[in-house]
This record gives C-alpha cells, structure tokens and sequence, in this order.
C-alpha cells in the first residue's frame, strides 16, 4: 500500500494519539465494547457483590487463584480481568512510594500535607477528615487519567508513638490512644469518600488501610529489628492502649483494608494471628475488608521468627489467621506447594479472593468504564487546587507550636524588622519539610525563599553541610548573625536522623547542632528564635533557660505549605 506523505504523517499523528489515549486509559474490568461481558455474572452491577465476587472466584483455575494473593497480582485476559497493584501510599498526600502510582504524565504532582503527627496536633477532626478527602479526591484524580495501577491506599499509619526515639513516630498522631482513633475515623472517612458524621457505605473513592495492626513501634534499634521483635505486652495494655485506635478505625471509620505488623505480640506473628485477624478484628468488630501483610512480612515467619519450620507453614499460618495478600511473592511461590502437602486448603485461598475481589468492586473497578460511573467526573483539574494548598496552608499554620516565647519576642513586626538572618540546614531545604512516605509535591518552597520575599535585608548561612552536623562552621555562622537585627536558626532533623528502619539511640539534637546555637545565640544582638524541624522529640533543655533564645518553635514537618506557615509566624501575619 502506498501513501503520500501528507496522508502518512496524518495516519501515524491519528495512531499517536490512539496510542496516547489507550495507554492513559485507567484499568477496569467489564468493558461495556467486550462481548464477553454479558456473560459474566460478576459484571452484573445489579447483583450483590457478594454474589459477583462468587462467580468471578468461581471462574478461576488454582494457578489464577494463587496469582492473586500477592500485591501486585497480574491480569487474567480471558476474564478480562486486568493487572491490580495493592500498594500505594497516601500518608499525609498520594505518594510515590508503593508501586501503583506515576507521576510521570498528565499529573505530575499531588498536595503535601503536614506530616501526620502536626496534623494531629491541631486537634481538629474535621481538619483531619478534609485533608483525607482532598487526598482521595487527588487520588481518584490520578486513576482516571491511568496514571495508577490501583486504588488501595496504605494509611493511615495509628500505631500508638510510646518510645520518642522511634523512627516512625512521625507517621502517627501520636502517643494517645483518643487522638490516634479520632485521627483514623476522620481520616478513613475522607479518603473513602464518606461523610464527616460517617454512614455512607457502599461505593469507595479511594481504599483506606489501617495500619501496622498491632504493638508496633520499633524499626531498628540497638541492633534489635522490627522484623524479628516480640513485643511482651499485657492484655490490660492491649486493651487500653493499642487495640483501640484499630477499634475504632474498624468500627467507626468502617476501613476497607488492615495491614498486619512484622513483629510478633506474646510470641505469636501478628500476621499468623487468628485471635487478632479474625477472631478481634472480623469477629467481635465486624471488619469487612482486606487484611494484607507488611511487605515481605509472610518470609519472616519463617526466616527471622522461627516460628514456621517450612516456607509453606508459613503460607498456611497466615492464610488460617485470616490473612488476604502478602506484600511480596511468598504466598505465589508456596501456596501450590502447600495445598500440595496438605497444609492448606484451597477454600482458605477462596476466601481471601472473596476479599480482595470485594474491595476492587466496592472501588468500581468491575464496572465498566470509570469515567461512566461513581466518581468519574474527577479529573486532574482537582488536583493541587487552591482549595488543597490553602488546606495544606491550613493545617501547617494550626499544628506549628510555640513552646517559648520570652518577653513576647513573636511575632516580630513586620513593618520595622529592618534585616533577619536565617542560619541552619533546615533553613534551605524545601524537601525536608515533607517528612517520610512523601510524594511528589504541587511546589517546592524553602523557608529562605519566603522570608526573603518578607524582609528585604535577608541574610543566610547554612551552619552545618547536613543536620548530622559532623563538622559546624561556627565563625561564619557567627558572622552572618551578626549582620541583621534578628535570627532564626533551623535545626532539628530530617529523614537521615528517623525513618524507616531508622531508630534514634537519644533525644539529642545530631553533631555539633547544640553548640552551633549556643554561639550564635551568644552573638546575637537579639534573643534569638530557634525552629526545630521535626517528627520525634529533641532535647533542647539547654535553651529552655537560655535568655539568648527568646522563642522556641515545633515545626513538625509542615508540607509544602510549611515554609509559608513558618514566615508567617515570625512576621505577625499569623497571631500565636
């Protein structure tokens, strides 16, 4: 066939655009154009869902049961069952942690909300329940545009932040069983699409996924690891301090998803636990949803708890206790193995595909063209929207807390402060005010950069190369404060201090932090005032009494707002 070159570039443009719109087309099952769906009583939006989940577990062969016990459970064409990602993280924003979302297209950003624990600290529910909303909202935006392998959502994160050292206490509202249950039903509430008050159950805007289910607050340290940790904990304090939170994330905030912990509770495995998965969670709380494990926590049974002598007592411990899917291989590499032997029978797999299946429906994804029904209007036109930042604004200005304040130092007058110096690694560094399990951010905003655009005469040093802090350039640090009026240091930590698998072994601000600010604040020609950009505790007990740090600011980790929220507050647009 021969083409002029004028119809073959307009044939190749047409086929372009083709291409581009089926590869941001987002996966659903039950395509209305697909002759086969007629015959499929799981496309059938009229029947229960129970009832379309049993034909769909109905229709599979033992290899495609056992295929879909895994997080990234691949597709079954002859169903036309697309492939499914199970994890994604939306902390405090749609993260680019997980493996089912890109920002590589259409959007390329999601809002950055405070870090969870500054949230908590506005104590303001219905705060917490609109910026869960917002994040789902964004969320269903990023699906609809194909942009996302999957709608279910890792968080919230309400483990109960008992020991100040670890590295994970930043995730979580806190200490105090209340606020961390108040914290999960709101915010469950938003992310799913619910309302404020609750009550609407049935259609999922987004996945919500309480977790690490349960004791769980230790990661790494002292050489002693999460994934082999046994937490001794007494029935008094199961009841009063950690089971509630997942209580009331379960029963009230109606989650569709639990994530079991890797540590073992009074030597039994959380996620090989029968008593806690099914027995507390289905049975005495009524749970309707997934339960999966943490990431690699099925091998661990065997491999660092010892508690499974083969990988496939390991699939049936879990799949007894009434686990749904392991974050990794484990259960599609063993779980043939161990029907094989005996070990496991395949109603136990059934039931945990009636879960899955039972959430992917819930979210639409087995209805057809998304854009056709719930919640397909939502496009990236409803992603990073002034509603959203001011939202993030919002919420960094409420949660950002003055512990001292000498002589009413703050706010400083935003008419005649004629020159401030912002000395500190933090005070440069737009990425460490996200906090962990961050995503890609709507904007990218240093504290330097705002104050800059407040007070004409701005000068900066950065006083240490890192927060670690190993080697302080004191002098020069010196030098610059003495040239303005006023100083604001930004210290404190950031993820190389607590993460992840990263514990604290003090309170201690890191390297020559400390001595850093006593020279500055002794050079000084005002008290100065000190910001600590952090998720867990410090140690600034040297500056409490301190006449030459006038104020002492929490930060937390703001978000992408908090650079604005910060400014605000030394300059008086905010009142304390």
């Amino acid at each position: 066939m021969k083409f002029h070159s004028h119809g073959a570039s307009l044939f190749f443009l047409l086929l372009l655009l083709v291409c581009r719109a089926e590869s941001t087309q987002p996966p659903y099952s039950c395509d209305s154009s697909d002759p086969r769906t007629e015959s499929f009583r799981f496309c059938q939006t009229s029947l229960p869902i129970h009832q379309r989940v049993q034909d769909l577990v109905s229709r599979l062969t033992l290899d495609e049961k056992i295929s879909q016990l895994v997080s990234s459970a691949p597709a079954i064409p002859r169903l036309g069952v697309p492939a499914y990602e199970w994890w994604s993280e939306a902390l405090h924003g749609v993260s680019y942690y997980g493996r089912g979302i890109s920002f590589k297209g259409v959007i390329a950003g999601a809002t950055s909300f405070p870090q969870v624990l500054l949230s908590a600290s506005t104590f303001d529910s219905n705060l917490w329940y609109r910026i869960g909303q917002a994040i789902g909202k964004e969320a269903r935006a990023i699906y609809n545009v194909g942009q996302a392998k999957g709608m279910t959502f890792w968080a919230p994160n309400i483990n109960i932040f008992r020991d100040p050292r670890w590295g994970r206490g930043q995730e979580t509202p806190g200490e105090d069983p209340l606020v961390a249950g108040k914290y999960a039903v709101a915010y469950v509430r938003g992310i799913q699409g619910d309302r404020f008050e609750g009550g609407r159950n049935g259609h999922l805007q987004a996945s919500a996924c309480c977790k690490h289910f349960t004791a769980y607050d230790l990661d790494n340290w002292n050489g002693i690891s999460r994934l082999a940790f046994d937490a001794k904990v007494t029935l008094q304090d199961m009841a009063d301090t950690y089971q509630p939170p997942f209580q009331k994330c379960i029963q009230e905030g109606k989650a569709s998803g639990i994530m079991c912990a890797y540590n073992r509770v009074n030597g039994v495995p959380n996620c090989a636990n029968f008593d806690l998965l099914t027995k507390t969670a289905r049975g005495e709380w009524g749970f309707h949803g997934y339960i999966t494990s943490d990431c690699d926590a099925v091998s661990i049974i065997r491999d660092n708890h010892k508690y499974a002598r083969l990988p496939e007592e390991a699939v049936a411990d879990v799949l007894k206790a009434g686990m749904d899917v392991n974050c990794g291989t484990y259960l599609q590499n063993y779980t043939k193995s161990a029907i094989d032997q005996k070990k496991v029978t395949e109603s136990s797999i059934d039931r945990a595909l009636h879960n899955l299946f039972s959430v992917r429906m819930r979210l639409g994804l087995f209805n057809g063209d998304p854009s056709r029904n719930f919640f397909g209007n939502i496009g990236p036109n409803q992603v990073c929207t002034k509603y959203h930042q001011d939202l993030a604004l919002e919420a960094a200005r409420n949660g950002i807390v003055l512990l001292k304040n000498s002589a009413n130092l703050l706010p400083l007058s935003k008419s005649t402060t004629s020159s401030l110096s912002l000395i500190g690694p933090n005070a440069n560094n737009a990425y460490a005010l996200l906090g962990n399990y961050e995503g890609a951010s709507c904007k990218s905003l240093e504290v330097l950069k705002i104050v800059q655009g407040y007070v004409k005469s701005t000068f900066f040093h950065q006083g240490c190369s890192s927060v670690s802090c190993s080697n302080a350039d004191i002098e020069n640090a010196v030098n610059t404060a003495k040239q303005a009026e006023y100083v604001v240091l930004v210290m404190g930590l950031d993820s190389s201090q607590e993460r992840e698998d990263h514990d604290r072994v003090d309170l201690v601000l890191p390297g020559q932090q400390e001595g850093l600010i006593r020279a500055v604040a002794a050079a000084a020609k005002k008290p100065v005032i000190l910001v600590l950009v952090c998720g867990g505790p410090v140690d600034v007990s040297f500056a409490k009494d301190d006449p030459k740090i006038g104020s002492i600011i929490w930060a937390g980790y703001p978000g992408e707002a908090g650079a604005i929220a910060l400014a605000e507050h030394y300059l008086g647009w905010i009142s304390w």
